[in-house]
């Protein structure tokens, strides 16, 4: 994943783990990623966010609401309060306003319960974890299996923690540096979806870099800017001057058609590949709620549909990996093979 900009295909796409093996475990937690490698996980992916005391922590969002037992925690009804992100309002608790000791108390919760009730069973065996214990995990699991094991994370809402005082460009250089992760050749992609902070970041920092882009709406940082317009072969050019790679939403590498079935490729791999970018789309779910409606099966939105048709298009398409909640069938997808023994 770290490689230097290419304008051919990886030969062999790499199965991102998006916050570990998130279809089976708690996500963010030492479980989720564990099993992730287990199943056969290139990289490991953790979104970050920061503490109070300026401490890189792995959580979906700032939030933390629906991830962790905060809620149960009678010593923390006080901090619940409200307030707006990137434009939008939101109440629950949020990690700026803990200290990492504080953090460290809570136990980690599934987000999606009534689609993932066998993930929800695991609530409350694991602890929130730092940036640092997620790089711990990959170096052990790379000595452990002999096979390097990347690491991916995402800085979340870098504009919102910006305007709390809290910079997150030198703390995430820091902590790229501290743990080694710093060089172009170093087994890390950096991701956000805003520009200015990747900007930012590549002059603090020699890790690789991937722009995050949303079939809809834009980056918070620009306002006016749409991702649609990012994506257009002047549009990927220009992130190729401060990035590696492009992280497209899946639906803007493939077509679907009306009836909701896959309609071949866009041309975003193609002008990707003209800018020199690498292109790992995301997000591959198994449940029928993140599904096309031509690949969905059995009944209800917690059912599980057919991704691997979805994973296998885009392999095809010559994306050089792919983000997916199940890398046990992003692996078996991609290498034509049964699944995994390790599937729970």
């Amino acid at each position: 994943m770290a490689s230097a900009r290419t304008a051919s295909a990886s030969p062999r796409p790499q199965v991102i783990a998006h916050r570990g093996a998130s279809g089976y475990r708690p996500e963010h937690t030492a479980s989720a990623y564990r099993l992730a490698i287990a199943q056969g996980a290139d990289v490991i992916e953790p979104d970050l966010v920061l503490t109070k005391d300026g401490v890189l922590v792995a959580r979906h969002e700032n939030d933390i609401g629906d991830t962790t037992d905060v809620a149960s925690r009678p010593e923390f009804a006080s901090r619940r309060r409200v307030q707006e992100i990137d434009g939008e309002r939101f109440e629950g608790w949020f990690t700026e306003d803990f200290t990492l000791a504080e953090l460290k108390t809570l136990r980690a919760r599934e987000r999606l319960p009534q689609l993932r009730p066998g993930s929800a069973r695991h609530d409350g065996e694991d602890q929130i974890l730092t940036f640092a214990e997620v790089a711990a995990i990959a170096r052990r699991e790379s000595a452990r299996t002999g096979r390097p094991i990347g690491i991916c994370p995402e800085m979340k809402h870098p504009a919102h923690f910006r305007r709390l005082g809290l910079a997150f460009e030198p703390i995430m250089a820091a902590a790229l540096k501290a743990e080694r992760l710093d060089s172009p050749s170093a087994p890390v992609l950096v991701q956000c979806f805003e520009v200015g902070p990747l900007k930012t970041l590549a002059t603090l920092s020699g890790a690789p870099r991937v722009q995050l882009v949303s079939a809809d709406g834009g980056p918070a940082d620009l306002p006016g800017v749409r991702y649609q317009d990012m994506v257009t072969a002047e549009g990927l050019m220009a992130i190729a001057g401060y990035a590696q790679a492009v992280g497209p939403e899946w639906r803007l590498v493939l077509k679907v058609d009306d009836a909701g079935a896959l309609a071949g490729p866009t041309p975003l791999v193609a002008a990707a590949r003209a800018a020199r970018l690498k292109v790992f789309p995301w997000t591959v779910r198994a449940e029928n709620a993140f599904l096309p409606r031509a690949l969905q099966r059995g009944e209800g939105p917690s059912a599980h549909g057919d991704p691997a048709s979805l994973l296998k298009a885009l392999y095809a398409a010559g994306v050089d990996g792919v983000f997916c909640d199940f890398p046990d069938l992003a692996v078996a997808a991609r290498d034509g093979e049964s699944l995994s023994p390790h599937r729970p």
